[in-house]
């Protein structure tokens, strides 16, 4: 049988963990034959391609297929993809847009059911998966395992909800995931002998280390909130077999960049081993999660990248079932339009409607931390004798707002420091996890303009100040768009600069934003139901 493609090079064997000359004869988009060769005409490498083992693709603002367009330049060929963003926001519905989006690509997505939706009830989201709901995922072919259990206090109490989850994807043999960060001895037993198989949260080596000696897998994740390869990279060396890597979430300025091709780079150039670095990026998640992904054996699929060599790792072509679909840095899968669900019903504000009435001598303030997901807190004495309690912009006390956006109600207040800002407002519907609408600002007027251009367009991030507006529409459930990666990593680059311009000494101010409403990352959110202790896992006062 005559062969579609031939492709010769130094191929990279993860198996026998040797490089070596040879001839792969490709039919049907199957490796149907590999000659070794005394040498080859070709000096580039062939190797296996890269699967990302953790990641919110809503976070790069991209639907599926415009998000395929980018990583597949980057040699990344499938992401085994937790769509519990759009899940807050549409419910099953969302799950199935993700779904039906990700085949008008080539693209590998390996989808999830998204385990906790809403994360917690201490907030309202646009939707709620019961175990019921949770089934009928998990009897899709689609979905490949159960996503992060971010309730571990729900695991660890036996809560009958939870425990019927788990029950369920054990039921149908798919994985879980994980999400326990900080969680140690007893608690940490208990949590992953309910079935949990990974973690991509853990926060120091000591605790990754602890985590894999209980039978844990730790994901090395490296994305556009939260970073943690510096800590983590020894894991390499100490634990090849049980590690992958992730970027959980990364922003649309950074995915133009970058993707799990960078940690492979990062590794090599810290002198470890090619073979550990391969088999994490590629072989670990392919076999965890037992995904359809070639590695370049006879009877795989055609997946694989070509690089130009070692040392300098530039990814020259990306071919998915023997098909390029990039090179030279550029895709080739064609640009497809997409639907545009979505749901809103939330009305106008107005400036009166963020006013804080006086009724203690200090506030309890939320303490952003830049680049961290966490936050801190502290308490703020009131200097001024008014009626309503202001922002202290020299202090850099400033007003931060949520509101539901799926049932019309008084917006919540609280305050914040660290932000930065002189003036104006930003605002986005994309708020971790249940997507309400959140701002910052340093006047009413202002917090409210940007509200609203938000309401008019169902969806977005906005900058104001004064007459000045500025929005980057998101119209796909508030939290992406169709549009161009490059156009809305512009974009997106242009409203950072403008919050900064503002004031802010954020490195990316609507990323921090963003993880505010966050109530299952410590110390203190606030979400539309009011300000939440994480640590004590309740509603706080804000007036003491």
């Amino acid at each position: 049988m005559k062969p579609d493609l031939i492709i010769e090079g130094n191929l990279v064997d993860i198996f026998s963990r040797v490089i070596y000359p040879a001839s792969l004869e490709i039919i049907n988009g199957i490796i149907y034959k590999i000659d070794r060769l005394r040498k080859s005409q070709s000096d580039f490498f062939i190797l296996p391609p890269f699967v990302d083992s953790h990641i919110h693709i809503e976070s790069s603002l991209l639907v599926p297929s415009e998000f395929s367009r980018v990583v597949t330049s980057f040699g990344t060929v499938a992401t085994v993809s937790d769509p519990h963003e759009i899940a807050n926001v549409l419910g099953i519905d969302g799950v199935l847009f993700m779904i039906k989006n990700g085949k008008q690509s080539p693209f590998k997505f390996y989808f999830g059911a998204p385990s906790c939706v809403p994360a917690i009830d201490f907030e309202n989201s646009g939707a709620k998966l019961s175990p019921m709901e949770i089934e009928l995922l998990l009897k899709q072919p689609e979905i490949h395992y159960l996503s992060e259990m971010m309730n571990f206090p729900g695991v660890i109490n036996q809560s009958p909800e939870v425990i019927e989850k788990l029950s369920l994807a054990q039921k149908y043999c798919k994985p879980v995931d994980g999400h326990s960060p900080g969680l140690r001895g007893t608690d940490l037993l208990k949590y992953i002998s309910a079935g949990i198989t990974t973690d991509h949260e853990t926060l120091t080596l000591e605790e990754a280390v602890e985590k894999i000696h209980y039978g844990m897998k730790i994901l090395i994740r490296e994305g556009s909130a939260a970073k943690n390869f510096e800590e983590l990279h020894p894991l390499i060396k100490m634990f090849p077999d049980t590690v992958m890597f992730c970027s959980d979430d990364k922003h649309p300025d950074d995915l133009i960049e970058s993707h799990i091709n960078e940690l492979v780079k990062r590794s090599l150039n810290l002198g470890y081993d090619l073979f550990d670095v391969l088999q994490i990026a590629s072989l670990n998640p392919i076999k965890h999660y037992n995904l359809d992904v070639g590695l370049l054996r006879v009877g795989d699929d055609a997946d694989f990248i070509i690089i130009d060599n070692l040392n300098d790792f530039n990814i020259l072509k990306t071919y998915i079932q023997g098909n390029l679909v990039a090179e030279n840095g550029k895709s080739l899968i064609p640009k497809t339009n997409s639907e545009k669900p979505n749901k809103f019903n939330c009305s106008y504000k107005n400036p009166d409607d963020f006013k804080v009435e006086r009724k203690g001598n200090k506030i309890l303030v939320i303490k952003a931390i830049d680049g961290e997901l966490f936050t801190d807190m502290e308490f703020f004495e009131i200097n001024s004798n008014n009626k309503y309690i202001d922002c202290d912009i020299e202090a850099d006390i400033l007003k931060l707002v949520v509101v539901n956006r799926y049932i019309d109600s008084n917006p919540s207040v609280a305050f914040i420091k660290n932000f930065g800002l002189k003036q104006g407002a930003i605002a986005s519907s994309v708020s971790h996890d249940s997507h309400n609408i959140i701002a910052v600002g340093t006047n009413d007027k202002d917090l409210s303009e940007a509200i609203n251009i938000i309401v008019e367009n169902k969806g977005g991030l906005a900058v104001t100040f004064g007459n000045y507006r500025e929005i980057l529409p998101l119209p796909i459930a508030g939290i992406m768009t169709d549009e161009d990666a490059y156009y809305i990593a512009e974009r997106y680059k242009l409203l950072q600069n403008k919050a900064k311009k503002l004031g802010s000494h954020l490195k990316s101010p609507f990323m921090t934003l963003s993880f505010m409403a966050l109530p299952v990352i410590p110390k203190l959110k606030l979400t539309d139901k009011g300000l939440f202790d994480v640590s004590k896992f309740e509603f706080t006062e804000l007036q003491f």
